[in-house]
């Protein structure tokens, strides 16, 4: 690591580089400039999945934590950059501001974790202005890279007083405050310093803080102390898991504390005196081997809470699994609901959270990032994102895609409003030039809509930062040179009001039948039209009526399905529509041939479309 740390000097990335102005990340010279921009405006599509219930003791859901809430779901509700004309600033700080909150004022709150000490910092949303700052105690010496170590402020929550409650290097649990001056500034002050050196011991270290529902503060540390605060007597109870946690952990609101050692996943819940307990444990499948893109021989996944009842973590087999459990105190039958396979053998790794939307999971593949050396001079780590969705009757798990693209180490994020995952990717150059891009999957295909160019070099490796979408829809990601905001021209937006919700709602198509009117009967020849709320999702309809066939390909879709000389008798009118999506809808209407005239009478209702696709 030695030729890494010498390159972050180089760039600018040492000591006394940060001001309160934002001066931008420094770019690698190249003779040749990446693409800036690839792709289209991507359309708003809102997803159908439960918010968790509102956390009384954390900032609102989506600005709170790393990961955007208590279940650690990774999911926004709010709109994310639909990648239009975007525009990409920076804030250069000598560190990687990974976890990125937001108080009530929308001011962004982060720790940026550097060389030296990391930095509790306050930052105007939209020009990345330094507001306030406060130094936090140093890593100590010979801790190990702080390329994976995540201690002492890789993890932080924001209350719902918009306070800071952050672990500290020295084994201190700091509550901060964020305070508007009498200036009109910003200040950061220290309420509480809660000691935990007699509960966690000297070597050892606190790797994440969260409350449970009832506002008792856990922690855990990197040698599996787990621990309780009591928030007013500051009394501490601890249970040693006597197993390495690599990650942050997941509460729910029934009482229970999800954390998952390089052993098992545990469910703990909180006996009468505050003490932690395990209420269950289950052992996953584990090669045992700390493969190049993980931080330990583990999984390296928070857990996520889903929806149903269930909670989902990738274990450490080979080739890894997506493993979803029934998370109750009690269940009847197996807790285990099912492992799916993800990537390939000898190439698959993660060591970032899963995405929960509704019964679907999106898992990042990280095989191969063994620190920021794995992803320079064009090289990059092995590519993969998948989607996998547990069974609606709980039997099993299903592959749903698998994306090519290579994100290296980001904590992935999607929005329910409009359906968009949201990942940090590197693609190969033989150039040698290392491009970063903002990239946008849509969460139904996989399909990449865009990717925005954020930087090049060194310092716009994100090194497991996540992607933050704020209040406004702006992005932005934690890189080892600070910060980047990413944000479309206009505020993004979902879909218009009266669009279908979810990834594949059946179309509300139906035929229309014109002809002259009789006195209770059309008069052929008679036309077909495809009507209905969604006709305009379509891009060609062929209609039938027995051999006959018509295809029409322009706006209104149409077509004549009945001569003149048509014989008395029932009919039925068909239509096979293909939408703007790729999707396959077919729509059918009754009627009958009258014996006069050629006429017919068209039944009042029409059946429901037939949904393919």
């Amino acid at each position: 690591m030695l030729g890494v740390l010498i390159a972050l000097v180089v760039l600018g990335l040492g000591p006394g580089a940060a001001a309160a102005a934002a001066e931008p990340i420094p770019n690698d010279p190249a003779s040749e400039s990446p693409p800036a921009f690839e792709g289209g405006v991507a359309k708003p599509r809102r997803l159908i999945s439960p918010e968790p219930p509102r956390h009384p003791f954390m900032a609102p859901n989506g600005l709170s934590n790393l990961h955007n809430d208590a279940f650690q779901t990774d999911a926004y509700r709010g709109a994310g950059p639909l990648g239009r004309s975007m525009s990409v600033s920076s804030t250069f700080q000598v560190a990687d501001c990974a976890s990125v909150t937001f108080d009530s004022k929308g001011r962004i709150v982060t720790i940026c974790v550097g060389i030296e000490a990391p930095r509790l910092k306050v930052f105007d949303p939209r020009t990345l202005e330094e507001l306030a700052s406060m130094t936090l105690p140093p890593r100590s010496p010979g801790t190990g890279s702080i390329f994976n170590d995540f201690t002492g402020g890789g993890y932080f929550y924001l209350d719902e007083r918009d306070r800071a409650i952050l672990p500290t290097n020295d084994r201190h649990m700091k509550v901060v405050a964020v305070r508007d001056t009498a200036d009109g500034g910003v200040s950061l002050v220290e309420e509480r310093d809660y000691d935990l050196t007699g509960a966690v011991p000297l070597g050892d270290k606190i790797i994440s803080a969260l409350p449970d529902y009832s506002g008792l503060i856990w922690f855990v540390s990197i040698a599996g102390v787990v621990g309780t605060v009591e928030p007013a007597s500051g009394a501490i109870r601890t249970h040693s898991l006597g197993e390495d946690v690599s990650n942050s952990f997941a509460v729910d609101d029934s009482g229970g504390v999800y954390i998952v050692s390089d052993g098992a996943l545990y469910r703990l819940d909180a006996a009468p005196d505050g003490t932690p307990a395990v209420t269950w444990r289950e052992t996953y499948r584990n090669s045992g081997i700390e493969k190049p893109g993980q931080v330990g021989a583990g999984s390296g996944t928070t857990p996520t809470v889903m929806s149903d009842g269930r909670i989902a973590i990738t274990d450490n087999a080979d080739p890894m699994n997506v493993v979803v459990y029934r998370r109750g105190t009690d269940v009847s039958g197996e807790r285990l609901i099912c492992e799916q396979p993800v990537f390939t053998e000898g190439a698959s790794a993660t060591d970032n959270s899963l995405i929960a939307v509704r019964n679907s999971l999106i898992v990042e593949n990280n095989y191969g990032y063994t620190g920021p050396r794995a992803t320079q001079d064009g090289e990059t780590t092995t590519p993969g994102v998948t989607r996998v969705d547990v069974e609606k009757d709980g039997s099993g798990c299903r592959t749903v895609w698998n994306s090519n693209e290579v994100s290296p180490t980001v904590v992935p994020k999607v929005s329910i409003e409009n359906g968009l995952v949201y990942i940090y990717t590197k693609p190969a150059r033989e150039d040698g030039v290392d491009a970063w891009y903002f990239t946008a999957l849509d969460f139904c295909t996989g399909v990449r809509q865009y990717r925005q160019l954020t930087g090049t070099g060194l310092g716009y490796n994100n090194n497991y930062a996540p992607i933050t979408i704020g209040p406004d829809g702006t992005g932005y990601v934690g890189v080892l040179g600070g910060l980047v905001r990413v944000a479309d021209a206009v505020a993004p937006h979902g879909p218009e009001p009266g669009r279908p919700r979810g990834c594949a709602p059946k179309p509300r198509l139906k035929l229309t039948l014109s002809a002259r009117h009789g006195r209770k009967c059309l008069l052929a020849p008679v036309t077909a039209a495809l009507a209905g709320k969604d006709a305009a999702l379509a891009r060609r309809v062929r209609f039938r009526l027995g051999g006959r066939k018509r295809t029409d390909a322009q706006r209104p879709f149409s077509a004549e399905i009945l001569g003149g000389a048509a014989r008395a008798g029932k009919r039925v009118a068909r239509a096979r529509v293909m939408l703007e999506d790729g999707r396959e809808a077919h729509v059918r209407r009754r009627f009958r041939v009258c014996a006069r005239a050629g006429a017919v009478q068209p039944r009042r209702r029409a059946a429901r479309p037939r949904f393919t696709g």
